[in-house]
């Protein structure tokens, strides 16, 4: 591997309805269809692929090299192998170029007679930095430099996919051109040589996917770079996610340091796959026994999932322009979370005290509701709107779902009997608790950016920058869908929320739900 923002008008209705289709189940011949391909993703090949192509006998597959010659033939007889056919010029797997370099090219014909001239491109860089520079390497030098994560790695995993791709009964609707680049190390020459002279129509070219270092997943998971570049990329890649379940990050700047970057460049929707850098990055150490080679099928099948769902939708993805100036700090401003809402009644209290006999205040705000009724430090309250206080969560719970002007019972040092006390609450009753912002990037969707203590999206786990995309399993076409969809549907409620690429079902119960369980505790 080479080392408020301005946002999109809303989605077509051709997206959306794509996200529609998406929702519901496949059908069951075609889900053991794509079980099969997917079973054929296995560990034991992946790691006989890896092993090989970082085996010193292709000495770091320099580009131009002896090594990385002989690594590109490796690579055409792998090829040929899985029954894949030649891309390049009259059908030949190879696309030389420069000083002795080569593009390792194989295509799989799309099936629909409509749409089998637009292609998907899956690309892995196999070319690495031989015995290693000064330039090129952090040391030492002179000595081997393997590579089995960058890039053996996301080789193996392209010739696995390939594979996978090729068990189908039928191909995809759309064609599938495999690009292994040559001379990435070198300043992404094969990529770029191949954008500058196309073995098919650039414009041909809807989607990328590429794949570089994919074999160090760990706990951080796996980094997908590019999913701003097409409206709706991020949601179609957690809904694939569901079968594969690796945890995503998505950064939103997209950089120019791998094999995506030239197609980027020509306006094409990409996707590249990493995952993450580390000690042995450029050094001879990379080799194939630290390879997590099940995470490389985690992510190979993931990158497969992309792949035929792309490749078998009715219509093409946008670009998105405005891709090439977001970066980490429009997200940041995006995903800025909202103040804390001002309080409705504007205490405090022990909170490790025995809440079983009322409250006690510990403290009022200065300009709060209770501070204008009068409330007082010390007062213990018994009684909020004609209910008896059991415990501190209740309280939470019936102040949030309260009316404009309530009663409350207080037993007040100095009085015999208790003194009921009218307050104003500030603010609306809450129902769901939470607040929101709309990516007009990622249509379809939501971003939570303020959960209310003690509400139903508290209880119900929902955190900021969790996006949702379904409601009772249905998806909404923008914030005002989703708007009209949870202020108006009966509670519970059902979330379909995703954080960090993971999809998981969030529960909404109303109020007085949270306040039965809460005596119950």
């Amino acid at each position: 591997m080479n080392h408020a923002p301005k946002l999109i008008s809303r989605c077509t209705v051709a997206l959306l309805l794509f996200l529609l289709a998406q929702s519901g189940p496949l059908p069951a011949a075609e889900r053991n269809m794509l079980y099969r391909a997917l079973e054929s993703i296995e560990v034991d090949r992946l790691n006989d692929l890896v092993v090989t192509l970082a085996d010193d006998t292709f000495e770091g597959r320099e580009a131009g090299s002896r090594g990385g010659r002989a690594a590109g033939t490796y690579l055409i007889r792998e090829l040929k192998k899985i029954g894949v056919a030649g891309g390049g010029v009259d059908g030949a797997y190879h696309q030389p170029f420069g000083n002795d370099y080569r593009n390792i090219l194989a295509v799989l014909p799309g099936s629909d007679p409509k749409l089998k001239d637009e292609y998907i491109v899956i690309g892995a860089h196999y070319d690495h930095v031989g015995y290693g520079t000064h330039r090129n390497s952090y040391g030492p030098i002179g000595f081997i430099h393997n590579g089995a994560d960058d890039n053996a790695s996301g080789t193996a995993a392209l010739l696995e996919i390939a594979e996978a791709l090729m068990t189908l009964p039928e191909p995809p609707r759309r064609s599938v051109l495999f690009g292994l680049w040559d001379g990435e190390e070198k300043g992404l020459l094969g990529s770029k040589h191949w954008v500058g002279h196309p073995t098919v129509p650039l414009e041909q070219i809807k989607f990328v996917i590429n794949m570089d270092m994919v074999g160090r997943l760990g706990e951080k998971g796996l980094q997908v770079m590019g999913t701003r570049s097409g409206p709706g990329l991020r949601q179609m890649i957690c809904r694939e996610n569901r079968e594969v379940g690796v945890q995503l990050q998505f950064p939103w700047k997209i950089r120019d340091n791998t094999d995506h970057s030239p197609f980027f460049e020509q306006g094409i929707p990409v996707l590249s796959l990493h995952t993450g850098l580390h000690d042995d990055y450029h050094r001879p150490s990379d080799d194939a026994e630290l390879i997590n080679v099940e995470g490389i099928q985690e992510v190979a099948r993931l990158a497969f999932h992309v792949a035929h769902t792309v490749a078998e939708r009715d219509t093409e993805i946008d670009f998105r322009p405005d891709s090439r100036s977001e970066n980490a700090v429009y997200r940041k401003r995006f995903e800025q979370t909202l103040e804390n809402r001002k309080p409705r009644l504007g205490i405090s209290w022990d909170r490790d005290a025995d809440a079983t006999q009322g409250i006690r205040l510990m403290e009022i705000r200065p300009g709060s509701p209770a501070a204008r009724a009068g409330l007082t430090v010390g007062d213990r309250m018994t009684q909020f709107d004609g209910r008896s206080i059991s415990s501190q969560a209740q309280l939470v719970q019936l102040v949030l779902a309260a009316s404009a002007t309530v009663p409350v019972l207080v037993d007040r040092s100095g009085s015999e009997e208790p003194v009921t006390v009218e307050i104003e609450l500030d603010g609306k009753p809450i129902r769901l608790g939470l607040s929101w912002r709309e990516d007009e990037g990622e249509p379809g969707s939501v971003t939570v950016i303020h959960v209310v203590a003690g509400s139903p999206a508290y209880h119900g786990g929902l955190k900021t920058r969790d996006r949702v995309y379904e409601v009772n399993g249905k998806p909404f076409q923008d914030s005002d869908a989703f708007r009209q969809m949870v202020t108006t549907l009966d509670m519970p409620m059902n979330l379909l929320v995703e954080r960090h690429g993971l999809l998981e079902q969030v529960t909404l119960q109303p109020l007085d739900s949270v306040e039965r369980v809460a005596r119950r505790e």
